[in-house]
């Protein structure tokens, strides 16, 4: 017997990694030592910074991977995989630097997972970091013939003076919502049951969503903040505070850079509802308290500015082609939200 008697094709892992080659390359930095293919990826910190916190995020996709597998569309979910990390690690004020991937397969599809790749480097791009290296694992018999599973691992650096960890934010600042693309990733076991349970398919076509498939609006990718949210600290906005929006939803992940003492006041109506939770709300009969506690309900990520600079927040945003709006204000309280359902 050998390797591939047992279901793991060395020849073809090979065949593989000279396909994303380019893909990696494409995202280098100037700070990037070597190529790919080391044991370990190298990366010489930038220059300039007095005092540089590193700051690292990790994360998957989850659930959402079945749908790509039922639809056999994966160029969007490595977007997602950098989504979620790179997202994370910005709200401490940090810029990503490099990005590590670990794909695990049951047995290595090079077409379907070079799409995987081609996805993570398409985010690498949109948070400027690199895709600074990764790990294929062929598992035959833990995962099913074309199943896999992602996670990814995020760096970012912060001059410790410009860092966020909740002790700025301050009684009376705003929270300006920034519009989230849809359901981002997670959920998405609730939205599977919704679509699975009420008899739907994947390329149905409710007239809610203008004649896009169901597919189409739940393989959207999740929105990469990264880019604009540095530029805006850029320019002389004084964020005081920012927060992801992910599994949890807002109940969850705002009070996260909150200090103790401090509370925030959210008004539900300040912002539309996008057309895809109001779907699954309707055809899912899910109450408004376990929507706003599963889902992003159309915000992706939120800044805590002062009140001064509320509406210069939202037309920066805006400028970026990121819709934002006033959603609520910092009161006093015990780290947690106020007004939602």
């Amino acid at each position: 017997m050998d390797y591939r008697d047992a279901g793991v094709d060395v020849e073809a892992g090979r065949d593989f990694v000279r396909q994303i080659k380019g893909m990696v390359e494409r995202t280098a930095r100037p700070e990037v030592l070597g190529g790919l293919g080391g044991f370990g990826g190298l990366f010489r910190l930038p220059k300039g910074y007095e005092d540089p916190i590193l700051v690292s995020g990790t994360d998957g996709v989850g659930t959402k991977l079945k749908l790509a597998r039922e639809l056999d569309r994966h160029r969007t979910v490595g977007i997602d995989l950098v989504a979620m990390c790179a997202n994370d690690v910005l709200t401490c004020g940090a810029e990503p630097l490099f990005f590590l991937d670990y794909v695990a397969t049951g047995k290595l599809e090079p077409q379907q997972l070079v799409q995987v790749i081609e996805g993570i480097a398409n985010g690498c791009e949109q948070a400027g970091c690199a895709l600074l290296g990764g790990e294929t694992a062929e598992m035959p018999g833990f995962y099913q013939p074309k199943e896999y599973d992602l996670a990814g691992f995020c760096v970012g650096i912060v001059e410790q003076r410009n860092l966020l960890d909740g002790s700025r934010v301050q009684i009376g600042d705003a929270a300006i919502g920034l519009a989230s693309s849809g359901a981002h990733s997670n959920g998405y076991s609730l939205v599977r049951k919704i679509v699975g349970d009420r008899g739907f398919s994947w390329n149905d076509r409710p007239a809610i969503f203008g004649g896009q498939s169901l597919g189409e609006v739940f393989l959207t990718p999740t929105r990469i903040y990264v880019k604009s949210i540095l530029a805006a600290r850029a320019s002389g906005l004084d964020i005081h505070g920012m927060a992801h929006i992910t599994g949890g939803g807002l109940p969850e992940n705002l009070p996260r850079c909150l200090e103790a003492d401090r509370a925030i006041a959210l008004d539900p109506s300040a912002w539309p509802t996008l057309p895809v939770f109001d779907w699954l709300a309707e055809v899912g009969g899910v109450k408004a308290a376990d929507m706003f506690d599963t889902f992003n309900m159309g915000i992706g990520f939120v800044v805590l500015v002062p009140a001064s600079q509320a509406e210069q927040t939202i037309r920066w945003f805006e400028s970026q082609e990121i819709q934002a709006y006033a959603i609520g204000q910092v009161i006093a309280g015990e780290q947690n939200l106020t007004g939602l359902p």
